[in-house]
């Protein structure tokens, strides 16, 4: 039995090339645990499907934990029917048909972005595309001032990193409380505002749920999206058989986004559960109150379920993902992901024809998070 550590899922090669790692790890080691995140982690695609949709496994570790957290409660830590309850408050606001409203908006954001750079010849795609890209969207869905919004990049970049985690923590919170009395004072048309309306009646939402959901809407509203155009346009470059495929063929963009999200793995673990009840699985006994999770990235490329699945194919048709999770928590926020995806892929490839890295991918360095695969920057030239 190897012992596989935190350092073996943070380190850069691995980050670089996850699919050499995991292969290895689904024929060996289905399910491992790793003291330092005192976690079980699971590979395959069927045992990550199983943990996303199995009530054995809860959301909710006040439900199976001594004193289990009491603080910060968001979608993501709750089971109906508080999940329920707050996914519907927010819900509307992210279905197909109201996120395909923002097409013309999230195309001129685009273009202009890419304006912006043109006559250089050359951009750090992180930091000039793909962060800018969904951080105006969700802070214009949520009302927040365009002045604020670099700020949450050294935000969330210090909480993805791990350093000064908690310092910026504090300043995000304190933010998203300003945010919410200034939106009491001054409601506009936009979703906090709908939000501390709702709180304001008492019966739907607490002020600690209501900090709780701006938090997640922004971080998870654009940092994973970030990942997602950056991993993604550096895996096409890697792959110009994928890219030239693409541009003869732009009918292809939503087929590619879906690929590009299961290839490339925006989101390389799943969040955490706590198993429910003591269960077994290839031999390894998960007790009752443990944490469980997924490995997105594995159960992704796992060839039981996706034929040739460490290889990138843009025309791929059977292509049940996991980059979303699955079952009633996936992903609120993947309408308007996909969307964001189709329209940045698309234009970058008909305004930059002559795209290309201007580093080494051996180079780029890759943020420090378990959870999160993403690239610290990405310079291109064209």
């Amino acid at each position: 039995m190897t012992e596989i550590t935190m350092n073996d899922l943070l380190s850069q090669e691995n980050k670089r090339d996850p699919h050499t790692f995991f292969a290895h790890l689904r024929s060996t080691e289905p399910i491992f645990y790793v003291e330092e995140m005192n976690s079980w982690v699971l590979t395959t695609y069927e045992d990550a499907l199983l943990l996303l949709k199995d009530p054995r496994f809860t959301k909710d570790n006040r439900k199976v934990a001594q004193g289990g957290d009491g603080g910060m409660r968001t979608l993501l830590q709750v089971d109906p029917p508080d999940h329920t309850r707050l996914r519907s408050l927010v819900s509307k606001a992210f279905t197909p048909r109201m996120i395909e409203q923002l097409r013309p908006r999230i195309q001129q954001i685009t273009s202009e972005l890419l304006d912006a750079v043109e006559e250089r010849g050359s951009m750090d795609l992180i930091t000039d595309f793909a962060y800018l890209l969904p951080i105006t969207v969700i802070s214009e869905m949520l009302g927040i001032p365009a002045t604020d919004r670099l700020k949450f990049r050294a935000w969330t970049q210090a909480i993805v990193n791990q350093q000064e985690e908690e310092t910026s923590l504090e300043a995000f919170f304190s933010y998203i409380r300003a945010l919410l009395e200034e939106k009491r004072v001054h409601p506009g048309d936009d979703l906090t505002s709908r939000l501390v309306q709702v709180e304001e009646n008492g019966d739907q939402l607490n002020e600690i749920e209501l900090v709780s959901m701006i938090f997640i809407l922004i971080v998870a509203g654009h940092e994973t999206t970030v990942n997602l155009l950056g991993n993604g346009t550096l895996a096409l470059l890697q792959h110009p058989d994928q890219l030239q495929l693409l541009r003869d063929d732009p009918s292809l963009i939503p087929t590619a986004v879906e690929e590009l999200l299961r290839y490339t793995a925006p989101v390389s673990l799943s969040d955490e559960r706590w198993a429910n009840e003591d269960l077994e699985l290839h031999g390894k006994l998960i007790r009752k109150g443990q944490i469980v999770v997924a490995s997105l990235i594995s159960a992704n490329a796992d060839s039981h379920q996706f034929h040739n699945g460490d290889a990138l194919d843009i025309t791929r048709r059977e292509n049940q993902h996991l980059a979303f999770g699955k079952g009633i928590h996936f992903c609120l926020g993947a309408p308007l992901a996909r969307l964001e995806g189709q329209i940045a892929f698309s234009t970058l490839i008909q305004r930059l024809p002559n795209l290309r890295l201007a580093s080494e991918a051996e180079d780029l360095m890759w943020t420090r998070n378990p959870m999160l695969r993403g690239l610290r920057s990405l310079p291109v030239t064209f």
